[in-house]
């Protein structure tokens, strides 16, 4: 499942050539974590469509808990479509107390035709149910990990690992865990709730450590109206078509961004120096693994100026890099990586 799309192509000596997008195919707004009244969001189906159409989205993932639901007969138009999933659980209960210690939080999002007709379980059906998993005494976080990533897969799904900040869970306990395609590395609601949403330190120590994973952004939306949680996260898929199996195999292959309110227009590296075109920004930040010393931050030539594009001159010594954009309200843009 982990596959380097994103590995750079070698044209000579040390130097590398890379470019994130091609010049042709659409971009398509898309939120791949969101909750209905089929579990516990306030929004029936019907009104979360509504609402996402509203801000220019093209397409949405319902994953309620425990709870898979596929909507594309009812919901898919010209312009939207639904995409279906599910975001399945493992909770850590102190037997005493009853509180939830930890937990794996995981949203299956169904695969490529591809994909679904390799299935080795079958496909889920809509609204089936599935019971989650409650440990009560000895926890083996990365065995459980791997236990509903590998059920998930299995299923035709991709998998992606949901804020794990905020589920208190350590790296150990998912950073090795098989058929991952992504981790959240932004959470709108998580962020808003408690500022427990953003997660690149744990994409960074993977990453650090040659494990190769994709970044997303999402809302998580419950629309409890407790605070704002929707149309606040969210992913840029370049693909040639507002269709299931080209959106799918577009985010399977890194061809997309991740967002909360910047641009990425397009990024990659020529000749060792990595370069972005992006929105009016107040920072670039060139984040890089590698040596002490390896990244940058770009800002802008004058105080409260404007940036829209940057160059990095790459050491040689990198082992990957990624790249974030931040406006002056604080939103950030993330590129996914590209590994050495």
């Amino acid at each position: 499942m982990r596959q380097r799309i994103f590995a750079a192509r070698q044209t000579g000596g040390n130097r590398m050539n890379f470019t994130a997008f091609k010049d042709t195919g659409n971009w398509y707004k898309g939120n791949i974590h969101s909750h209905t009244t089929n579990s516990d969001g306030k929004l029936r189906p019907e009104q979360s469509v509504k609402l996402y159409k509203s801000y220019g989205y093209n397409f949405l993932c319902f994953t309620e808990h425990d709870r898979y639901t596929d909507y594309r007969k009812k919901f898919n138009t010209d312009d939207f479509i639904i995409i279906p999933g599910i975001e399945a659980s493992v909770y850590f209960i102190n037997f005493k107390t009853k509180s939830i210690e930890k937990l794996h939080h995981m949203n299956g999002i169904l695969g490529t035709s591809e994909m679904q007709a390799a299935a080795p379980r079958g496909l889920f059906k809509h609204r089936q149910r599935l019971i989650p998993r409650i440990v009560y005494k000895e926890w083996n976080g990365a065995e459980e990990a791997e236990r509903l990533a590998e059920k998930l897969y299995s299923h035709g799904c991709l998998v992606m690992y949901n804020h794990p900040v905020w589920s208190r869970a350590e790296p150990e306990e998912f950073m090795h865990t098989k058929n991952l395609w992504a981790l959240e590395v932004f959470n709108y609601n998580t962020e808003n709730e408690c500022s427990l949403g953003t997660d690149t330190r744990d994409w960074d120590t993977m990453l650090g450590k040659n494990t190769f994973i994709l970044g997303a952004a999402t809302d998580d939306n419950h629309n409890s109206g407790e605070f704002d949680d929707a149309c606040g996260g969210y992913i840029m898929v370049q693909a040639d078509e507002l269709t299931h199996d080209s959106i799918v195999s577009s985010m399977l292959k890194g061809c997309f961004y991740s967002s909360s309110g910047p641009g990425i227009y397009n990024w990659g590296i020529d000749r060792n120096t990595a370069w972005i075109d992006c929105s009016a920004c107040a920072r670039i930040n060139f984040i890089c693994g590698g040596p002490v010393g390896v990244g940058r931050t770009y800002l802008p030539d004058l105080p409260g100026g404007k940036i829209i594009h940057a160059e990095h001159r790459m050491k040689g010594t990198e082992t990957y890099l990624r790249i974030e954009c931040v406006d002056s309200a604080g939103g950030t843009a993330w590129t996914n990586p590209v590994m050495m």
